[in-house]
């Protein structure tokens, strides 16, 4: 299933989108789940990591589609953005938000539909991997990409995750080899963070989701060119 984002403000257009979206569907054998906001700030609100695709609007009543994208590279750098809008001159300065293409409305099926056959192979090229995490009340099975970071105190792991924590045993040693390569990074002994929730390093300390975490003296330098090299890897 793709869960998809539009941003649009114009319900015509939106409307056009999820019809296309519903063909591309059919023919290709997927299932589409699409969500439309009106604004902007909507779809920031209480925004968690749960789409794969953004199909973002640039001339948005309120917060512009480019000052949106970047408040959602904050929260998010790895779900995939296009833009639509009938604003090609800015919507090449995509390159900014690390946009994956943009559409040019008016929007016809057959260019939309080679966009999203990038999106979908983008998609596909990223390898979900699942932990399966002993705990006290039984197994459970966590997609790595929804683990924010992975605390180790006294061989005591806990998983932190957007919506709740699960506590288990272990070591990092043991599970740094489990995680998608180049996606986490430790900041100190005590932490592997997932670098796609990373959103602000300031000094010795990283922000990751809510939670502010210390970077040790000796892991910052490497710490650092694991970030940047994760970012530099998003398209």
């Amino acid at each position: 299933m793709l869960n998809i984002a539009i941003v649009e403000d114009d319900p015509q257009a939106a409307g056009l989108l999820v019809s296309y979206l519903d063909r591309y569907a059919q023919e290709q054998g997927l299932v589409c789940n699409s969500v439309i906001f009106n604004d902007a700030l909507d779809f920031l609100t209480g925004y968690k990591a749960s789409f794969d695709l953004v199909f973002m609007d640039i001339e948005l009543p309120g917060l512009d589609g480019m000052e949106a994208a970047r408040r959602l590279r904050e929260m998010d750098r790895s779900v995939i953005l296009i833009f639509v809008t009938n604003m090609a001159n800015f919507a090449v300065k995509g390159y900014e938000v690390d946009a994956l293409d943009f559409i040019v409305k008016p929007v016809t099926y057959f260019p939309f539909s080679i966009k999203l056959d990038r999106a979908v192979k983008r998609l596909e090229s990223r390898q979900e991997r699942e932990l399966v995490v002993p705990t006290e009340n039984g197994v459970v099975c966590l997609k790595c990409s929804e683990v924010t970071y992975i605390e180790v105190m006294q061989h005591q792991v806990t998983y932190h995750t957007r919506e709740r924590n699960y506590t288990g045993y272990g070591s990092l040693k043991k599970i740094e080899p489990l995680l998608p390569e180049k996606t986490f990074a430790k900041c100190n002994s005590c932490y592997l963070v997932n670098l796609r929730y990373v959103r602000q390093v300031k000094d010795f300390s990283v922000l990751v989701g809510e939670d502010w975490l210390a970077i040790s003296h000796a892991r910052r330098k490497p710490f650092l060119s694991a970030l940047n090299e994760y970012i530099g890897s998003i398209e």
